[in-house]
């Protein structure tokens, strides 16, 4: 019998093969990898602020959940450790807002509830009155390590990444293209650093378990962040590989 040649069966199955193809590479999803060299390499940990991590942060109603169970507290403290031990540069990339950022005169969602909640609050840009254990400053047990006099601590970011602070002339006046990255929350300011680091061309491995975020109606901030992190990031490591490969310096 003579075959009849069908072109809309022809087209259907080789789009059905493209389908499966495209399916099974979404399916493994390539994990790039970061190595470390210490020359190159910086710690960058956003907000390690009482108002996130501290039960008596203005937040801790949202984020307490998260942060406990992630052990987020005690990861930050450890790659801290790391760092200095290895001689890894350490940035921290704070949030604070002084009085004229309450003058704003539109605001998104979670800026609109910062300011009412007084969120990292600070009296001026040139005073520290009333700074000390407020909810802008360290956590009491992450002090020994940033204020060391070595630590790096950018000007405040104002929304989430650093496109409003100098974290990136900072790293780049280091010589730094590589970045470990940690700190809250993670579906914000972690996520928004993430993304601009990237984009100005360094490599950057997020520590998933050093970052929480806020559990509301509208969804799990750090189960979003999590799938934003594995499609975007060159790295993704718990603390525990973060730590052994600082020490290792690979």
């Amino acid at each position: 019998m003579k075959t009849v040649f069908n072109p809309i069966k022809k087209t259907a199955v080789a789009l059905a093969m493209l389908m499966a193809i495209t399916s099974s590479a979404w399916a493994e999803l390539p994990n790039p990898g970061m190595t470390i060299d210490p020359a190159r390499t910086a710690l960058v940990v956003t907000d390690p602020q009482n108002d996130f991590l501290s039960p008596k942060g203005v937040t801790w109603g949202v984020v307490g959940k998260s942060v406990e169970k992630n052990g987020t507290v005690g990861h930050i403290e450890q790659l801290f450790k790391a760092a200095k031990a290895k001689g890894l540069p350490v940035f921290i990339s704070p949030h604070y807002y002084y009085q004229h950022d309450h003058e704003w005169k539109f605001e998104g969602a979670l800026e609109t509830l910062m300011h009412k909640i007084g969120m990292f609050d600070r009296k001026g840009a040139l005073t520290t009155a009333g700074f000390k254990d407020s909810g802008a400053d360290w956590l009491n047990q992450y002090k020994p390590y940033i204020e060391d006099g070595k630590t790096v601590v950018t000007s405040p970011h104002k929304l989430y990444g650093p496109e409003t602070n100098d974290l990136v002339l900072q790293l780049r006046k280091r010589g730094i293209d590589k970045v470990i990255l940690a700190g809250m929350s993670a579906n914000l300011c972690t996520e928004s650093h993430l993304r601009e680091l990237l984009e100005q061309g360094f490599e950057v491995a997020v520590v998933t378990d050093a970052t929480a975020a806020a559990e509301l109606p509208e969804g799990n901030g750090y189960e979003a962040a999590l799938v934003n992190f594995r499609y975007l990031a060159n790295a993704n490591w718990n603390t525990a590989q973060a730590v052994e490969k600082i020490g290792k310096g690979k």
